[in-house]
């Protein structure tokens, strides 16, 4: 607001703001711990290959049922409250899990219902952090290092996972995560001040029926709403080359060495083009990009079409992540246009869907590769993308040209009006002075320019 740019460190020096991160940070290192430390439970007492599989997708599945149903609490219950009562259930879920002996149906029952309490959490920590980074670019910018660290915490926890759960076992894994959710608890109890929820009564219907109609009439009867979720549900298809990886790095003549290698390239690119796009691209000009980095992030897709060597292909999968960086902008721009008491439920209904999303996108890349090759796979999950991106370029250009939308938020500051306006409405009022001077403070820009003319 200064001309200065914001940074990371300026917005970890908001209390509320790192709290939040590193809460997020370490537990995010500890479900990578718990999904190698399920995958290797669950094996070594089935030796089946297809529960295995079955169990892990039980980490992403309920998300869909929580992000449409329970996020509503993220706007009925102090959102605080909200994310320290998830952490507790999930403490307590995941420490379950970690008891010797228990059963495997009950494993995947606590697993089903630790991951229903995600979907509130995350509308609640996302319907907060504006209010905590009310600045527009301050926010933007913890979207982006939040977006970092997650994708940190990914291969953090993917690459020592393994070798951790070699050491400590299967069940102490579960335990270690179970100890990443209480911490977070405390964390968020202590560093983040209680607020009250954002909205009190329904406007008729049940409280779930009436959060949800309202939030889908939102997003889809909004022009932009609508284009910036269809945008960040192009993920569906760019996260196809992760779900082929195995067949990939076998086409490529490498064994399972290579398929590490492969699904860690998005994720370090992502990383990569989030910090290079929040630190170095002007904020004014960041949501005009949002299209043209989303058509980018097919090209390097569609070139994969005759599977080249592994170095290139690891080079090709990691510039598609850097160019995907376009949806911290995309997020950003959605959690911001909703109204705060709506927002909860939005994120929940985008995060769903986005879920959906990814799961069709993979099932169909995998039957694509199986049926005309792993090539043709990755190479049309890019060019599809290509299109659909630039048919939801031009739909974002008109979008961001239209008045008409839903309010702004609350906290969000109004322009200040005109001198002469001002002065009009509060001269007769001389116990508002300070108000007058206010405005006037605020217009000396707007007054320059008069005396200029």
């Amino acid at each position: 607001m200064n001309g200065k740019r914001v940074t990371f460190t300026d917005v970890l020096r908001v209390r509320e703001f790192r709290v939040l991160w590193l809460a997020d940070l370490q537990s995010s290192i500890g479900d990578q711990f718990a999904r190698v430390a399920l995958a290797v439970l669950v094996f070594e007492r089935t030796g089946s290959a297809l529960l295995t599989a079955l169990t892990y997708a039980l980490t992403f599945l309920p998300a869909l049922i929580g992000g449409t149903v329970l996020s509503a609490l993220a706007d009925r219950v102090p959102r605080r409250r909200v994310m320290v009562g998830c952490d507790v259930a999930r403490a307590v879920l995941f420490g379950g899990m970690a008891v010797p002996g228990a059963p495997l149906a009950v494993i995947c029952l606590l697993l089903v219902l630790a991951v229903l309490t995600e979907a509130p959490f995350t509308a609640a920590e996302a319907a907060l952090i504006p209010t905590i980074l009310p600045d527009h670019d301050e926010y933007v910018v913890g979207t982006g290092l939040r977006t970092m660290s997650y994708q940190v915490a990914q291969l953090v926890g993917f690459a020592g996972g393994g070798l951790s759960i070699a050491l400590i076992g299967a069940r102490q894994g579960l335990a270690v995560d179970a100890l990443t959710f209480a911490i977070s608890g405390v964390l968020i109890m202590i560093g983040v001040r209680a607020r009250p929820a954002a909205r009190v009564a329904p406007e008729g219907g049940t409280p779930r029926q009436s959060s949800f109609v309202l939030a889908t009439k939102l997003i889809f009867g909004t022009p932009k709403l609508r284009t910036l979720v269809c945008m960040a549900w192009l993920a569906g298809l760019y996260v196809v080359p992760e779900g082929v990886a195995a067949p990939y790095a076998s086409e490529v003549s490498h064994g399972a060495s290579a398929v590490g290698l492969l699904m860690a390239a998005q994720p370090v690119g992502t990383a990569i083009g989030t910090y290079l796009f929040v630190r170095w691209v002007d904020p004014q000009v960041r949501a005009a990009w949002i299209a043209p980095l989303g058509i980018l992030a097919g090209v390097p897709l569609a070139l994969c079409l005759f599977t080249p060597a592994l170095p290139l292909s690891l080079l090709l999968w990691m510039l598609a992540g850097l160019f995907f960086c376009y949806q911290v902008q995309v997020f950003t721009e959605f959690v911001r246009t909703v109204p705060d008491d709506q927002r909860g439920q939005a994120v929940g209904i985008a995060s769903g869907g986005l879920q959906v999303a990814q799961g069709l996108g993979v099932l169909l890349g995998g039957w694509i590769a199986g049926a005309y090759g792993v090539g043709w796979a990755v190479s049309g999950a890019g060019v599809l993308g290509i299109v659909c991106a630039a048919v939801l370029g031009l739909m974002w250009s008109r979008a961001r040209g239209e008045v008409s939308g839903p309010p702004e938020p609350a906290h969000r500051a109004k322009p200040a009006e005109p001198v002469e306006m001002a002065e009009s409405r509060v001269q007769p009022q001389p116990a508002r002075r300070s108000t007058r001077r206010r405005l006037v403070n605020a217009s000396v820009v707007d007054q320059q320019h008069r005396h200029r003319a």
